[in-house]
């Protein structure tokens, strides 16, 4: 009895481990699908806003502007991760372009809303475009100055250190050359004036 009894004990161990690592697949399978199925609705999304925008009219027009200020939101991010993988002091402008990217996705929502009310509904409200039109302008404007402030700090940083390296090539430069010998100059005199009174003719 005692062998059977420990052969059952060792099946239902190794049962046990099955169902743990079944368990632990379906979570991760569960997991990753979660994943794919929101980068899968992301994709759709960007290539319908893309499909929109190629239209006309004011729901397109509204797209464009998703587009745009998608685009200028993740430059303006790119700049500000690049300046502080380079270790440039920002000061406070990291969480400025967070609060930015918290407003955008407000107002893609909102340009959203709207594009989806153009497209089922015949009226317009210009009041709510021109708004939209206003709040667009301002944050994509932000996100232009700042990238150009990023840029005109790295370019005198470069230009600053393009001035010493050209310093110092200067200075290597000449402390490669030979100094004259002064023998040498003395002998170069010496001769200019043997030739000179070798030809008095020439010189009247």
């Amino acid at each position: 009895m005692a062998p059977i009894g420990d052969f059952l004990i060792v099946l239902l161990v190794i049962l046990l481990f099955l169902l743990l690592l079944g368990g632990v697949g379906i979570y991760l399978l569960v997991q990753v699908g979660k994943k794919a199925s929101k980068k899968a609705r992301k994709v759709t999304e960007r290539v319908t806003s893309h499909m929109a925008a190629m239209g006309t009219g004011d729901a397109a027009e509204t797209e464009r502007m998703r587009l745009d200020l998608r685009r200028e939101v993740s430059l303006t991010r790119q700049a500000v991760e690049h300046a502080l993988r380079g270790g440039w002091g920002l000061g406070d402008l990291p969480h400025l372009v967070a609060e930015i990217s918290v407003h955008a996705d407000q107002l893609d929502a909102q340009l959203a809303h709207y594009a989806q009310e153009r497209r089922v509904s015949p009226y317009v409200d210009h009041t709510a475009l021109s708004r939209l039109r206003e709040h667009h302008s301002k944050l994509t404007t932000s996100c232009a100055r700042i990238r150009a402030d990023l840029r005109n700090d790295q370019m005198e940083h470069a230009a600053g250190n393009i001035d010493q390296i050209q310093g110092r090539t200067d200075l290597e430069i000449e402390a490669r050359r030979r100094a004259p010998d002064p023998l040498d100059e003395i002998d170069e005199l010496y001769n200019r004036t043997m030739i000179n009174r070798s030809r008095p003719d020439d010189a009247r």
